[in-house]
């Protein structure tokens, strides 16, 4: 059987949206409404003809509605495989009539627990039936349309159009989206279980799942595809959940970069303003300063050559003139809290530059899983919210940092717990004076930081590079002193490292010999 005339429709939705003209519409189709609760009372305030449930199965809603559809009439209706000789005589023998689309939608689990409410509530809000119905409807979907979604009603609504029959065809597609569905419910009820209720950061099974995807032109590279998923269940609102004011679809990359850039911006969301420049999803330039336009041209002047084709955040609401500097090369996105109206006319004119507003910026200490796969299975971890406090710092050299040193150096440690490993970050006056990233020594990472500082210098005719008198960060530790060295040759005085080499004395040995005050966090960062 290909076409089925849907002559009987249960509708059972907690999300009443369109339902009202939905039913006035089936009606006018002359199938039959059978409903629950609250969903019938709205189809009956609105004049429509309603039978109960209760009407069908003989049986009233009892235990505050956890039972009402769990009954052999209404799932005998819906797995009963119709051209079944022995199905259709056990239907005849009991009473069962066919029930030839469901419409349901379930209790709303994520929004009781995104509003704080209690556990018993959230219990309760644990839908049983909805889903029962919905799977009993999807596996036989030979026989009967399950519509999961109101903004499939219209769709719904087209295909009935020609004589009130939907086809395999479509069915099918509402199966798969209605078993997406549940999939996607039950597992943000394990999430739900294990995180909050139990408190499990690696249960036994991991439920991992997203929602509502936006397929994009390619992956990393044009023979790949991707596309966007947002998480279901609470999650921190970043970079998918953006505004896009203006500019051409957002590639894999400029997503990754974006995410990348807003990440390290949040760091300072609450201090000064502060300018982000990511390049391949590792920063190349970072500045915090009396205004935006000033923290961009410190950003901009640690590696003007990786800016170019690069993602832009900002701590701030941008103003014009800022984003007048940011126009003057080119730029693939712009991630900012708000643009005023000067800085949208401005990028205005830039019709493929992406500009993306956040609203709040993300707590940059909020908890949650990091997910990678790797052949044959998924690597998973708590991400790296580890922070420290200057209380925490233990110096290790002969001579302290001074007031200024110490400022240098946790800025250029903040920075660098988001640069991809081995990672050296120079930093002096609230800006990255060279950033060395992804070498496979530490030493090549320190030379490379100097030597993007020594050609800025060169370009804006400054008498010396700003690695000198710079404080510089190591995201893990030295574990030879040739990496260190290489940083005073380049200038730094001050330098914030974890600590913990088996030959931390003999680097602490050469941080006095060269006159260095360090510093040792207790904690490393590796970013791979």
């Amino acid at each position: 059987m290909t076409a089925v005339v849907i002559k009987r429709a249960l509708l059972s939705v907690s999300d009443k949206t369109g339902l009202v003209d939905l039913g006035r519409k089936l009606a006018e189709h002359g199938v039959e409404l059978v409903s629950t609760g609250g969903t019938a009372a709205a189809l009956r305030e609105a004049g429509l003809e309603v039978m109960d449930i209760s009407d069908l199965t003989g049986f009233p809603e009892m235990m505050d509605g956890r039972v009402k559809t769990l009954h052999p009439k209404v799932h005998g209706g819906l797995l009963a495989v119709r051209d079944n000789p022995e199905h259709a005589t056990a239907m005849e023998e009991h009473g069962i009539g066919s029930i030839d689309l469901v419409v349901v939608n379930l209790y709303p689990f994520e929004a009781t627990v995104m509003r704080g409410a209690g556990r018993d509530e959230i219990i309760e809000n644990i839908d049983i039936g909805g889903p029962s119905m919905v799977r009993s409807a999807a596996k036989n979907h030979a026989f009967v349309a399950i519509v999961t979604d109101p903004a499939d009603y219209d769709t719904l609504l087209e295909e009935m159009a020609g004589g009130g029959a939907t086809t395999l065809e479509f069915r099918k597609q509402l199966a798969a989206k209605a078993f997406s569905a549940t999939a996607s419910y039950d597992s943000m009820i394990s999430q739900w279980f294990a995180f909050a209720d139990q408190g499990q950061m690696f249960p036994e099974m991991l439920a991992i799942n997203g929602k509502d995807p936006v397929e994009l032109r390619y992956g990393e590279n044009p023979h790949q595809k991707a596309a966007l998923y947002t998480p279901v269940g609470p999650h921190a609102r970043g970079i998918a959940q953006a505004e896009q004011v203006q500019g051409k679809e957002l590639s894999y990359n400029n997503y990754n970069d974006a995410d990348a850039a807003l990440e390290l911006c949040a760091e300072f969301r609450d201090g000064d303003p502060a300018v982000v420049i990511i390049k391949h999803a590792n920063p190349c330039g970072v500045a915090q300063a009396g205004s935006l336009l000033e923290a961009w041209e410190a950003a901009l002047a640690c590696d003007s050559v990786s800016a170019f084709g690069g993602i832009v955040a900002v701590n701030r609401t941008l103003d014009g003139s800022t984003a007048e500097a940011i126009a003057r090369i080119f730029t693939e996105v712009v991630v900012a809290p708000d643009a005023d109206d000067e800085a949208r006319a401005i990028f205005a004119k830039k019709k493929n530059l992406r500009l993306l507003l956040t609203g709040d910026m993300p707590e940059p200490r909020r908890g949650g899983l990091s997910v990678k796969p790797i052949t044959g299975g998924l690597l998973v971890q708590s991400r790296d919210n580890g922070a420290i406090s200057p209380d925490e710092l233990k110096v290790v050299t002969e001579r302290a940092p001074t007031e200024q040193e110490l400022k240098d150096c946790l800025f250029a440690w903040t920075v660098a717990r988001h640069v991809k490993s081995n990672a050296i970050v120079y930093a002096k006056d609230g800006a990255t004076a060279g950033i060395g990233a992804g070498q496979m020594n530490r030493r090549d990472s320190s030379r490379i930081a100097a030597m993007k500082a020594a050609e800025a210098a060169e370009k804006y005719d400054w008498a010396q590079p700003r690695t000198v008198g710079s404080a510089v960060a190591s995201d893990a530790f030295f574990p030879f002193a040739d990496g260190l060295l290489a940083a005073a040759e380049a200038g730094a005085t001050a330098v914030i490292q974890p600590g913990g080499s088996i030959r931390d004395e003999e680097v602490i040995e050469a941080a006095n010999k060269a006159g260095l005050a360090m510093v040792f966090t207790g904690m490393r960062h590796f970013r791979h």
